[in-house]
């Protein structure tokens, strides 16, 4: 490394073919390459530890076990860009990865890694750190830019981008955790090792937080590449038994909902894309036949409407909408229209919002659609398939019943009588369906419609 030029260690992570783990993926050679041409005597690096999405901790976990390849990532990054100065953007409630995070950068500059002359260089460079305020849209590279400056927590129009007029008008390199931990490895064991795992387009490995209706959920490692069928059944041990898998939500609340049917798609960035998904930062949600696409939709869109940052009007105004239609469905107030008008909602914001937020946002809804019309349409029709939507269930009591009583004692609204050992009766009007008779009946006969 001490040897290699700027250029050298561009090319090297060019021949790798690493690209941003943030979402977007875009090539990180070609990007620090813009950095590095830019011209200005000030640049920065921007380690983006700032990650919103729902049950994602992949960020977390590699800041507070291995703090140190992180920074190592940016001195290479530095060097390769000609920055001098670097600042570790982690958000406040990860006050582990802060702290050490923090003792890390003081370990590294009292043994002399920053300063004039970084990894033998003859280059000065210093890294700060600063916590952020939780918002889900200073995961967006010029919001989070605002947030260091000072400003509210809007994206920017760009052209100009970050690498040519970033942090306070200087050409600034925006990287997520997860590229950056990559770069020492590349270095060390070559690109042509990076190179040979994943796919031609999409080299390497991605880290992912299993959750859902899984057996074996988690933090996972797996090559670029991999079906959802192997990460679900394999790795995460498969649904529940007597359960069948239903889809998978892959990318967090911005990203899409992939149908069983699909389960032999690559993970991968084009392949996601292609069928409406996207890589996200790393959310997997794995869901069974108990769970509604609709309600789904509607708790992923409500997620990103409140997180939304207002500046446009396709994202303020749009997604508002698109919510109160998913709404109005899971509640059994649904019309023939809405379904129209909420695909025609869902194209007008990805299309017109300003910032990757507002254009991602409609992804679960549009996915849902084109793969699970069905479950629409049935909830216009008062019918949720699932069973899931509090407004379009009822639940009754059959002939099993044993009268053993313990619905009863469960039921919070007092909706069922104390009858021992006699068939137990659910009144409908005073029933507020939680499912707590559902659940603890020993003998299944509580029946839900």
């Amino acid at each position: 490394m001490r040897e290699m030029s700027a250029e050298d260690v561009i090319g090297l992570i060019d021949r790798s073919g690493l690209r941003g783990r943030g979402g977007a993926g875009f090539f990180t050679a070609r990007k620090w390459r813009e950095v590095r041409n830019a011209p200005g005597e000030v640049k920065y690096i921007i380690c983006n530890g700032d990650e919103g999405d729902p049950g994602a901790f992949m960020d977390r976990m590699t800041l507070e076990s291995y703090p140190f390849r992180v920074i190592e990532g940016m001195l290479i990054a530095a060097v390769a860009t000609g920055a001098t100065r670097g600042i570790c953007y982690i958000r406040a409630e990860y006050p582990l990865a802060v702290s050490r995070v923090r003792a890390a950068l003081e370990t590294c500059g009292g043994a002399g890694y920053f300063g004039g002359r970084i990894l033998g260089k003859g280059q000065e460079f210093s890294v700060e750190l600063r916590e952020g305020a939780g918002a889900f849209i200073c995961g967006e590279e010029s919001a989070l830019i605002a947030t260091l400056e000072g400003r509210r927590p809007t994206p920017s129009l760009r052209p100009p981008y970050p690498a040519h007029q970033g942090l306070h008008g200087y050409p600034t390199l925006v990287s997520n955790v997860e590229t950056l931990a990559f770069v020492p490895w590349i270095v060390r064991h070559g690109p042509d090792a990076f190179a040979e795992i994943g796919t031609d387009r999409s080299r390497g490995t991605k880290v992912f937080a299993l959750a859902g209706k899984v057996l074996r959920g988690g933090l996972i490692e797996v090559p670029m590449g991999t079906t959802v069928r192997e990460i679900v059944e394999e790795i995460g041990g498969g649904v529940a038994e007597g359960r069948r898998l239903k889809a998978v939500q892959i990318g967090g609340p911005s990203g899409g909902c992939i149908p069983e049917s699909l389960a032999d798609l690559p993970v991968d960035y084009e392949s996601l894309t292609e069928a409406g998904a996207m890589m996200g930062s790393g959310g997997f949600v794995v869901l069974d036949d108990r769970d509604c696409i609709v309600e789904m939709s509607r708790y992923f869109l409500s997620f990103t409407q409140i997180e939304s940052c207002g500046k446009c009007t396709p994202c303020r105004v749009g997604t508002k909408q698109m919510l109160e239609i998913l709404e109005r469905l899971c509640e059994g107030r649904g019309s023939g229209e809405d379904i129209e008008v909420l695909e025609r909602l869902a194209v007008t914001v990805k299309r017109n919002s300003l910032c990757g937020l507002g254009r991602t946002a409609p992804n679960p809804v549009l996915t849902s659609l084109k793969y699970f019309r069905d479950e629409f349409d049935a909830h216009i029709n008062g019918k949720c398939p699932a069973k899931k939507c509090k407004a379009l269930i009822t639940y009754s009591i059959k002939e099993d019943c044993i009268g053993c009583t313990k619905c009863a004692q469960q039921c919070p609204a007092g909706a069922i009588g104390m009858k021992p050992y006699e068939v137990h009766e659910i009144d409908a009007v005073k029933c507020v369906r939680c499912g707590g008779c559902f659940d603890v009946c020993p003998v299944d006969a509580v029946e839900v419609n």
